[in-house]
C-alpha cells in the first residue's frame, strides 16, 4: 500500500524552539497540515526523493535579474488568469524569455511539476533566486486556490521594491562617479602635469611662492608614496565590504552609522521604510498572520538596523502588543507611520494602511533624491573646479611674479 512520500520539514513549536524532522505524507499541504494539529508552524517543506537523499538545489547561476523574476511572475499569473494550465503556462513563458538562464529555470520548474511537485517546493530548490517570503507567498495562493492573483500581487510588490531600489541607487551611485573623476583627475595633474612646470621652475632658480612649493610637495608625495596610498584605499574599501559581508556586528554598525548620517541617512531610511510597509502590506493582504507576516519579512527591508527591529517587533506583537506601540518603542518610525499603522489596526484595514504608507514615503524617497540630484551636482563641479583651478594657479603663479619682476 502506498503511503505517501517522505518530507523533510522544519518549523517552531508554541515557545518559538527550532524543530525538524520528516514525515510521509501525500503532499506539502498535509505535511503542514499534521504539523499544525501538533502545536508546530512549519517553516520549511520539502520531499525528499526516491532514495532518500535530498533534492539538490538548481545552480543556475546569479546572471537572472531580480526583473527577471518579476517578469516571470507577472506572466505566469495572467497565462492562469486567461484559464491556461500552470504547467502549459511555464512552457510558454520559457519559449517567450530571452534570458537563456531564465529559460532554464523556468524549464527546471516547469519539469518538477510534471513530476508531481507543488510549485511551492519546486521554487524552493531555487532560493537564490525565490525567498522563503516569496515561496511562503506561493504556498498561501496554492493552498487557497488564488495562485495567480497571489503571482500578480507578488509581481506588484516586486516591481515596485525594484523602483525603490533604483532610485537609491541613483541617490548614492552620482556622488560617488564624481568623486571618483574628480580624484582621478587631480592625481593625474599631480603626478604627469605638475613634475613638468617643476622642471622649468628649478632651471629657473627663483623662489617660488609658498601656494606653489606646497602643491609641488603634494606632487613629490603621489610620485613617491601614490601607489601605496592609492593600495591603502583598495584595501581598506576591500576590508569594509568583507567586513560588511562576515560580521553581522560590523554591518549592523556601519549601517547604524550610515543611517545617522547627514544626507544619506535620510535617504535610507525612507528607503528601509517604505520596503518594510510596502513587504509587510503585501504579505498581510495575502491572509499571512502579522506574527508571522514580521517573521518572515525581517531580512527583506535591506538593512540590518531595521531587520533585527521587525524581528523584535514580531516577538512584541506575538506576546500581545499592538504592532503601533512596538513600532513606536523601537525609536526607527516616523509618527507618520505608527498613526498611519494604528488606524489600520484599529480599523481592520493594516494591509491598506500600510499600501497608502509604502506610497506615502516612496514619494518622499523620490524627491529626497532629486533633491539630493540637485544639491550635489554643483557641488561636485564647485570641488572639482577648485582642486584643477587651484592647480593652475599653483602653477602659473610663478610665471606672473616673474613676468611683474621683468616688467618692473
Amino acid at each position: 500500500m502506498d503511503q505517501g512520500a517522505v518530507y523533510l520539514w522544519q518549523g517552531r513549536d508554541g515557545f518559538g524552539r527550532k524543530l525538524s524532522g520528516e514525515i510521509r505524507a501525500d503532499s506539502q499541504g498535509d505535511v503542514r497540515a499534521s504539523l499544525d494539529r501538533r502545536g508546530i508552524r512549519a517553516t520549511r517543506v520539502r520531499r525528499r526523493t526516491a532514495n532518500g537523499a535530498r533534492r539538490p538545489a538548481r545552480r543556475i547561476g546569479k546572471r537572472i535579474k531580480a526583473s527577471d523574476i518579476a517578469l516571470f511572475s507577472r506572466q505566469t499569473a495572467t497565462l492562469i488568469r486567461a484559464g491556461v494550465p500552470l504547467v502549459q503556462a511555464l512552457d510558454v513563458v520559457a519559449d517567450g524569455v530571452h534570458n537563456d538562464k531564465l529559460q532554464a529555470l523556468v524549464k527546471d520548474i516547469r519539469t518538477d511539476l510534471s513530476a508531481g511537485e507543488s510549485l511551492s517546493v519546486a521554487l524552493a530548490r531555487s532560493p537564490t533566486h525565490f525567498d522563503a517570503l516569496y515561496r511562503n507567498l506561493v504556498s498561501i495562493g496554492e493552498h487557497s486556490g488564488t495562485l495567480e492573483s497571489m503571482l500578480e500581487r507578488i509581481a506588484t510588490y516586486q516591481e515596485r521594491t525594484q523602483a525603490t531600489m533604483r532610485k537609491l541607487k541613483k541617490a548614492m551611485s552620482y556622488p560617488l562617479i564624481v568623486t571618483t573623476v574628480a580624484v582621478v583627475v587631480t592625481a593625474i595633474l599631480l603626478i604627469h602635469v605638475v613634475p613638468q612646470f617643476e622642471a622649468v621652475f628649478a632651471s629657473v632658480g627663483a623662489e617660488l611662492p609658498g601656494f606653489t612649493r606646497f602643491v609641488l610637495g603634494i606632487s613629490d608625495g603621489f610620485r613617491d608614496h601614490g601607489l601605496a596610498l592609492f593600495g591603502g584605499m583598495a584595501l581598506a574599501v576591500a576590508g569594509v565590504f568583507l567586513g560588511r559581508r562576515r560580521s553581522a556586528r560590523f554591518r549592523n554598525l556601519l549601517e547604524r552609522m550610515l543611517l545617522k548620517s547627514p544626507i544619506a541617512g535620510d535617504i535610507l531610511v525612507k528607503a528601509s521604510i517604505s520596503r518594510y510597509a510596502r513587504t509587510l502590506g503585501t504579505t498581510v493582504a495575502a491572509g499571512v498572520p502579522l506574527v508571522d507576516a514580521l517573521r518572515s519579512i525581517a531580512g527583506s527591508t535591506g538593512n540590518s538596523v531595521y531587520a533585527a527591529a521587525v524581528e523584535r517587533l514580531s516577538d512584541a506583537v506575538a506576546t500581545g502588543e499592538p504592532l503601533q506601540a512596538a513600532m513606536r518603542e523601537s525609536g526607527l518610525f516616523p509618527d507618520l507611520m505608527i498613526q498611519m499603522v494604528a488606524i489600520g489596526e484599529q480599523s481592520g484595514s493594516l494591509d491598506d494602511m500600510l499600501g497608502r504608507a509604502a506610497a506615502h514615503f516612496e514619494s518622499l524617497l523620490d524627491a529626497a533624491v532629486d533633491n539630493l540630484t540637485t544639491l550635489v551636482e554643483p557641488l561636485m563641479m564647485a570641488v572639482l573646479g577648485a582642486l584643477i583651478g587651484g592647480l593652475i594657479v599653483a602653477m602659473y603663479l610663478p610665471v606672473f611674479q616673474l613676468g611683474s619682476a621683468f616688467g618692473g
